[in-house]
């Protein structure tokens, strides 16, 4: 075996050795999710940056309303450098879950398809629903919601120990400007 080809091989093994089991446990969820309750509307307090709100600028939110076949209507609202933007979707509970949800804004027309759903797991969620953390298996967007447009010093540290707790680095979220209310 040649040097190169001899040193290509350990750098290969080594990273295998590096890299094994640091893949994430399962994302764990908070159980179960009284819908009623969670319907409303909650304000973005940070999230992990993602190219469908980019455009966003500040005054973030998103409001369910729970529909008589048991979907939710979601409704997420941004102010825009160019005015507000609006985005109607649809939650489905995955499995009869109530703490793991699926979520479409595509047109009501082509929800039936088997695309455009996106994972929409409630990870963290205060006793009195006063805030909630929302993420996906993959790791890769998160949010973080209140009832208020800002979080208690206190509420944001139970968050940061969970989202640590759940594979997440608190480090990642950028804060997401609210005006008063």
């Amino acid at each position: 075996m040649s040097r190169c080809r001899l040193s290509l091989a350990i750098a290969v093994a080594l990273v295998a050795t590096a890299t094994a089991g640091a893949t994430e446990p399962p994302l764990a969820t908070v159980g179960s999710v009284d819908v009623a309750r969670y319907a409303g509307l909650w304000y973005e307090i940070a999230n992990y940056p993602n190219r469908f709100q980019k455009v966003c600028v500040r005054n973030t939110t998103a409001e369910y309303t729970v529909r008589d076949d048991g979907n939710v209507r979601v409704v997420n609202r941004c102010d825009t450098a160019d005015g507000t933007s609006n985005v109607d979707g649809l939650a489905r509970r995955v499995g009869g879950s109530t703490d793991k949800l699926e979520v479409s804004f595509l047109p009501a027309a082509l929800r039936w398809l088997p695309i455009g759903w996106g994972d929409y797991w409630v990870i963290g969620l205060a006793p009195d629903y006063r805030y909630a953390v929302v993420g996906e298996p993959s790791r890769k967007y998160l949010w973080v919601l209140s009832r208020t447009p800002t979080l208690s010093a206190e509420d944001r540290r139970a968050i940061d120990a969970l989202l640590r707790e759940r594979g997440y680095d608190p480090a990642l979220l950028v804060a997401t400007a609210q005006d008063p209310r």
